[in-house]
């Protein structure tokens, strides 16, 4: 019985939702805190594409521990997270979204700590906005980074497409 009970609460924690299956692209990594016999503490930035918005890409940052927690992966990671985003080509928006939409979810720990990464639409302005932050159910953090893409013509089309036409109501 306690193992089936172990195995709901884990899987209850490991797969808190659907989100987006797109993998962060690792762009590079800088060593923060040398270790002699354990791997480093290290900043990491990784690259996304919007997987709802063609044309916005996501650049972030976290800290990863080292040691030898980090080492086998049972580290609970920093929550200070940062976060640019940008227009890269012509914004197409591919379906409508909820304000607040997932489109990063990671996990920062070995249990219940995650990161996400989430979109809004700035109506009045035609700006989309994406927040990235850290949570925790008993004790989260209020750690966290916001971008802004405001969403502009692209070569020679004057064609710019508005967030507000795509945000459900």
């Amino acid at each position: 019985m306690l193992r089936i009970l172990v195995a709901v609460i884990l899987s209850a924690v490991l797969l808190p939702g659907a989100a987006p299956a797109q993998e962060p692209d690792l762009i590079f990594k800088k060593s923060t805190v040398w270790r002699a016999l354990t791997p480093n503490d290290k900043l990491a930035t990784y690259g996304i594409d919007d997987p709802a918005v063609e044309g916005v890409a996501c650049h972030f940052t976290v800290p990863e521990k080292g040691g030898l927690s980090g080492a086998f992966g049972v580290a609970e990671e920093r929550s200070e997270i940062s976060l640019s985003c940008r227009q890269t080509g012509p914004v197409r928006f591919k379906s409508k979204f909820e304000q607040g939409a997932v489109v990063l979810r990671e996990s920062r720990s070995l249990f219940f700590k995650r990161m996400q990464i989430v979109r809004g639409c700035d109506v009045k302005r035609n700006v989309l906005v994406y927040l990235v932050y850290s949570d925790r159910p008993i004790e989260g953090s209020p750690d966290n980074s916001t971008s802004s893409v405001p969403i502009m013509p692209w070569g020679s089309s004057d064609q710019v497409q508005r967030c507000a036409d795509y945000v459900n109501k």
